[in-house]
């Protein structure tokens, strides 16, 4: 299996999880507020002081992004672009947001794709501080009480990253037993969840949110992605059993590439590792 160096050793915790409540529930995101503060009030307004939402077609200006790059200090397995900042109305075609905190305040981490106003598609990592939501939009949410994900530094790919933390029940209404995970480098995605999901007694989950990276992608419809470094959106997954009664993981994304390649499809089980991080909830249906 591919995959890439860090400029750390290996943690021995591959799967960095929290067992938690929670609930899925849509919300409005406010117009004219930044995206950050719009999603975090959203959460709030149902007792969760995070988690993690899906978004499909919405507006944003002013907007600002980051694609995938190459490190150019060598300090870090691959890097960001330097900040887009794109005139007029982006409309974003799909999203996936991670809520958490950051050094004690609200923070995200999202990924999309979208069509800024030129016409141009692209996609990639939005910024919290410069992104402002144009005109109101449905948003699909998962809030965690018990849990929280919490940007910490990471030694082995030296980024300050999110990772869930146990957290003070916020008395939020919840409806079903959750994990929220992060993924480690160097590991299969599907395989990654299948194991976690036997060892924890899991039969089938849904997947929320769902943020990260691979090292380029292979899909089952024949499409591979090369460039190494990309930025991830979940489209859709779940885990189940297969034809065979073993679990197997359906994991439909998103992504662009550092050369702005973008591709969607659903990710071959057992050919695509994880290249700096995946953030996810499952939700446990049985």
């Amino acid at each position: 299996m591919r995959s890439i160096k860090q400029p750390g050793a290996p943690g021995a915790e591959r799967i960095q999880w929290v067992e938690a409540r929670g609930r899925a529930f849509t919300f409005m995101l406010e117009a004219g507020v930044p995206l950050l503060e719009a999603a975090r009030r959203g959460f709030a307004e149902e007792g969760f002081a995070g988690g993690v939402l899906n978004f499909g077609r919405g507006t944003l200006g002013p907007f600002a992004y980051v694609m995938p790059a190459l490190s150019k200090t060598g300090e870090n397995a691959a890097f960001y672009s330097e900040t887009f900042r794109p005139e007029g109305v982006t409309r974003t075609k799909l999203g996936r947001m991670t809520l958490g905190t950051r050094d004690g305040a609200s923070f995200f981490h999202c990924h999309g794709l979208w069509t800024e106003a030129d016409g141009k598609a692209s996609g990639g990592h939005m910024l919290p501080d410069e992104t402002i939501v144009t005109e109101p939009f449905e948003v699909e949410a998962f809030g965690l009480d018990g849990a929280m994900f919490t940007a910490e530094p990471d030694p082995e790919t030296n980024f300050k990253l999110f990772g869930p933390v146990a957290a003070a029940s916020t008395g939020a209404r919840t409806t079903s037993r959750a994990f929220a995970l992060r993924l480690r480098p160097n590991q299969d995605f599907a395989f990654c969840l299948e194991g976690f999901c036997r060892e924890h007694g899991i039969a089938r989950a849904k997947i929320h949110g769902g943020v990260g990276s691979t090292i380029g992608a292979r899909f089952t419809h024949g499409g591979v992605i090369e460039p190494f470094a990309t930025e991830l959106a979940v489209t859709a997954g779940a885990i189940a059993p297969g034809a065979s009664g073993a679990l197997e993981a359906a994991l439909d994304v998103a992504l662009i590439d550092y050369t702005g390649g973008i591709a969607e499809g659903r990710l071959i089980r057992g050919d695509n590792p994880v290249l700096m991080t995946m953030e996810l909830v499952l939700e446990v249906l049985s």
